[in-house]
Parts: structure tokens; C-alpha cells; sequence
């Protein structure tokens, strides 16, 4: 360990959740395998979407609803780095920040949840089931297979969601896998719904480390900790969402898998799923942004450019420049 590093105190912002603090305290132990000497302390902060959970995320903005405190405190130097889920941290970072690190991502696909008594898969839930879930994406790929079933919002931590499900409140809820494998509670997975067919958020799986801009010695640190697949694939994914501009408010999915080459697929729906246009590219990894740049273009050739606009039209947001 260098002069500079010996001794160093790194004080890591996160969420209150459990999941959040498992998330921290994992990379806690992953920069302490890499520097032993480094003190780590943790700092629990509360952001927006922790403060309001009483209303559809899609309702109370667009934006770092889970990011925006946490990195206020990099950049102000009350924290030294935080911890994201990548799915939550806005495509275009604040002026100060890095993301000094992607580590490996975990499965990224989404998982059923259901009621004692129910069936375990979404095509066998009953006429009129109730789904529980706070995402757009969600919603509308659930009406687009299931038009049948009641659709509500669902808020609120990962153990709160499973215990309205487990006493009866929703028939079934859409949870993301990671989560649930994370805090081990993945032995309550009915079913997992699989790519292509369904496609989780962009980033879902992977976990991302924003540093301040200009420090050197943690972002070296940081850094040693980020997994190139991992990055090159969520880097696809991530500008493909940020060339439609597509926030919480705009149902949109994509996952890129880094093998030989990167595939990347991706879709955009109108919220009630009557209209779904997907597309899919392949390409190098080196190449990744602009294979998310070129599948958005596509996909707006063949027809995503008007629920785009239906959609901003309803939220009143302007419509985007071409990727």
C-alpha cells in the first residue's frame, strides 16, 4: 500500500434499506480484500424515492429519486465514494462525479413472486389477478402477455413487498432477482422471466460506485473493483436508454451480454402494453455505447417514436433530439 493510501479512512454513502446496506457492506469486504489497511466507515443517508413511499414512482419524478443525495454527498465531501444500483443512477452523471467502478453483475432478470395458494406461473395466474409493481416496465410487459390482469403500484422495501404478497394483498408481485438472491430470500421465486421475451431496466444486477471527480488515490482504489463485461454491457444498455432519454416515467428495457461479441436487446411500450417495439444488435464490446445509440435509432424507425411522444405528451416533457 502506498504512503498515500496507509492509514486512509473511506467513508462509503448508502441507503438505509437492507438491501442497500448489503450491497454497501459487499463492497465494504471487496475493498478491504484489496486494501487491508484502508478504515471503512459507513454512512447512512436518505434520499427522495426512501422519503416518499406512498406514491407511484413514475408520479414523483424522473431523475436520481435514489442517487441524488448520495452523490450531493461525494461531491461535497461528506462521503468519499457511494454505493448504487446501477438501474437507479441517472445516464447522465452530475458535473463532479465518476463512476469509478461496475462490479460483476449478478442475474439481471425479473422474478414472480406469488400468493400462498396461487399458481407459480404468470400465464397461469388466475383472470383478474392483482400484480403488484412500481415499474412502468413492468406494468406494460405484463399487460402486453396479460391484458387480463389488475395492474396496481406497489411500494416500499424488498421485505415489505414480500410480506404484502405473502398475506394476501396482491395475488402475485414482479420483483428483480438480484435483489431477492442478494438478501437470500430466493426460494420464494415462483418464476423468472427470461430474455429476450422479458427484459429487465437497463443496469438491473449490477452495482456501481460513484467517486468525487479528481480524487485520484480512491478512485485507484475504486477502480480495481470494476468488471470489464460488466461495464461494457451496461454501458451498451445505458445508452440505449439515454438516447430515448427514458426514465422511470417511459417503459422502457434493455440487456446487452458480453460473449464472444455483445448482443443487445431492447424494448420500448405504452404503459397500458398495447404496443411494444423491440429490436435487437450485435457488435463488439469496444463498441458499446454506440450499439445502445444504433438499437435506439431502430427502434424508433420502427414505430417507438410515437409512443415516445404519446407519452411525453401525457407527462408533458419535450420530445428527444435523435440519437
Amino acid at each position: 500500500m502506498t504512503g498515500a493510501r496507509a492509514g486512509r479512512k473511506l467513508r462509503i454513502g448508502t441507503r438505509g434499506s437492507a438491501l442497500a446496506l448489503w450491497q454497501t457492506h459487499h463492497v465494504r469486504d471487496r475493498l478491504l480484500a484489496i486494501e487491508p489497511g484502508v478504515d471503512i466507515e459507513i454512512v447512512v443517508i436518505q434520499t427522495t424515492g426512501d422519503r416518499v413511499t406512498d406514491v407511484a414512482l413514475s408520479r414523483i419524478g424522473d431523475k436520481g429519486l435514489f442517487t441524488r443525495e448520495l452523490d450531493r454527498a461525494v461531491m461535497d465531501g461528506d462521503v468519499d465514494l457511494a454505493v448504487h444500483s446501477l438501474k437507479d443512477v441517472p445516464t447522465t452523471p452530475a458535473a463532479g462525479l465518476d463512476i469509478a467502478a461496475v462490479l460483476e453483475r449478478i442475474d439481471p432478470r425479473d422474478a414472480l413472486v406469488v400468493a400462498p395458494g396461487m399458481p407459480r406461473t404468470l400465464m397461469e395466474l388466475p383472470p383478474r389477478a392483482t400484480v403488484g409493481t412500481s415499474s412502468l416496465r413492468r406494468r406494460a410487459q405484463l399487460l402486453a402477455l396479460r391484458p387480463d390482469l389488475i395492474v396496481e403500484d406497489l411500494r416500499g422495501n424488498l421485505d415489505t413487498r414480500l410480506r404484502r404478497v405473502e398475506n394476501g394483498d396482491y395475488h402475485a408481485v414482479i420483483l428483480a432477482f438480484a435483489g431477492m438472491r442478494r438478501l437470500q430470500f430466493d426460494a420464494r421465486i415462483a418464476e423468472t422471466l427470461d430474455p429476450p421475451d422479458w427484459l429487465p431496466a437497463a443496469g438491473q444486477g449490477a452495482l456501481a460506485i460513484a467517486t468525487r471527480t479528481g480524487d485520484a488515490v480512491v478512485a485507484d482504489i475504486v477502480g480495481r473493483l470494476d468488471h470489464p463485461p460488466t461495464r461494457a454491457a451496461t454501458t451498451a444498455e445505458r445508452a440505449f436508454l439515454g438516447a430515448l432519454e427514458g426514465g422511470c416515467q417511459i417503459p422502457i428495457g434493455a440487456l446487452a451480454v458480453v460473449e464472444d461479441s455483445l448482443r443487445l436487446d431492447g424494448l420500448v411500450a405504452s404503459i397500458d402494453g398495447t404496443a411494444v417495439v423491440r429490436g435487437s444488435v450485435h457488435g463488439t464490446a469496444a463498441n458499446a455505447a454506440l450499439l445502445g445509440r444504433s438499437l435506439a435509432q431502430q427502434l424508433l424507425d420502427h414505430g417507438a417514436d410515437r409512443i415516445l411522444a404519446d407519452l411525453r405528451a401525457q407527462n408533458g416533457a419535450p420530445r428527444p433530439a435523435s440519437p
